[in-house]
């Protein structure tokens, strides 16, 4: 009996170990189709993606709303990012926690930061880094600053007042030991893609007598930055475009690309200028253009996927 006694101990053991370590002790997939992830930041840029979704079906984790489906044949998870850099980063990482995530694409509008760029735009940058991860510098008697970094982190391109700009320190599935970065790029695949919608149709006007003075056009390449502050400075502005030669600034690309990289999961953003990010002579234009910004990004994703599945 006791021999029977023990070895049913050991068996009790033996299994608790196992469901402990077992992957069924995971974080369960709400579905296991391999899915791009389609990604916003507002409501209404999303709206108009949905409206297009076949075949939906809704799921909530952590009061986080995705919805799966098929869009322009490519099956999809559609959610909201949240606005800004820590929203953004937790809900990519969710969706990927619990979907079968094998590309995420981000749609939404965005400040223009390249002189030559235009409201209307769509910019998909080749490259994204985090613009307010930075060293506030101490002040000197003199009025100088003390430039040196504690952390030992180097300047990402030269200081703005006080700030300076670092890289981050990330671990990734492919190399998982600590590392600095400062630029995150877009999936080389997907930008390729991606290169062949630049004649795209976008839309100019709001209303038949609410137009835009020249016809807006996708721009792919270059750079982009995010940071967690709304951007409607001049002078930030052409800080932006003087040391890292960015196209477009916003608050969740960068947090996006991040965390795919982390994951080693391709990664490609559209973003459509709906303001100039402080840099017009008037009030700053978002909520005016922002239905036309989201139009027109959500129409290049959408050339994009289908492109995509023609690949």
């Amino acid at each position: 009996m006791n021999v029977l006694k023990s070895a049913a101990q050991r068996l009790t053991c033996a299994f608790f170990i196992l469901l402990l370590w077992s992957p069924l002790n995971a974080t369960p997939l709400y579905d296991q189709t391999p899915r791009i992830a389609v990604i916003s930041a507002f409501a209404p840029e999303l709206e108009l993606l949905q409206q297009e979704l076949r075949e939906p079906q809704s799921y909530t984790a952590n009061g986080v709303q995705f919805t799966t489906g098929m869009l322009q044949g490519q099956p999809v998870v559609l959610f909201l990012s949240g606005i800004s850099m820590v929203n953004a980063a937790m809900t990519t990482q969710l969706a990927l926690d619990r979907f079968h995530i094998t590309h995420i694409v981000f749609s939404g509008i965005a400040g223009g930061v390249n002189p030559d760029l235009h409201i209307g735009d769509v910019v998909v940058a080749q490259r994204w880094g985090q613009y307010l991860e930075v060293l506030m510098a101490r002040e000197l008697d003199s009025g100088e600053y003390d430039l040196s970094d504690p952390e030992g982190l180097p300047a990402v391109g030269d200081r703005f007042g006080m700030m300076v700009t670092r890289p981050v320190r990330v671990r990734s599935t492919s190399r998982p030991e600590l590392h600095q970065r400062f630029w995150f790029d877009a999936d080389p695949e997907m930008l390729s893609v991606a290169r062949g919608l630049e004649d795209v149709p976008l839309s100019d006007c709001l209303s038949a007598d609410h137009c835009l003075s020249r016809q807006p056009s996708v721009v792919v390449g270059g750079n982009g930055v995010s940071g967690s502050a709304f951007l409607n400075n001049a002078r930030l502005r052409a800080h932006l475009f003087d040391e890292f030669e960015a196209n477009v600034v916003d608050m969740e690309s960068a947090a996006c690309a991040m965390v795919a990289y982390s994951n080693d999961v391709p990664f490609i953003a559209f973003r459509s200028l709906s303001d100039l990010a402080g840099g017009n002579d008037g009030a700053n234009e978002m909520n005016t253009f922002l239905a036309l910004g989201a139009g027109n990004s959500a129409r290049v994703l959408m050339a994009f996927l289908e492109a995509w599945g023609n690949d």
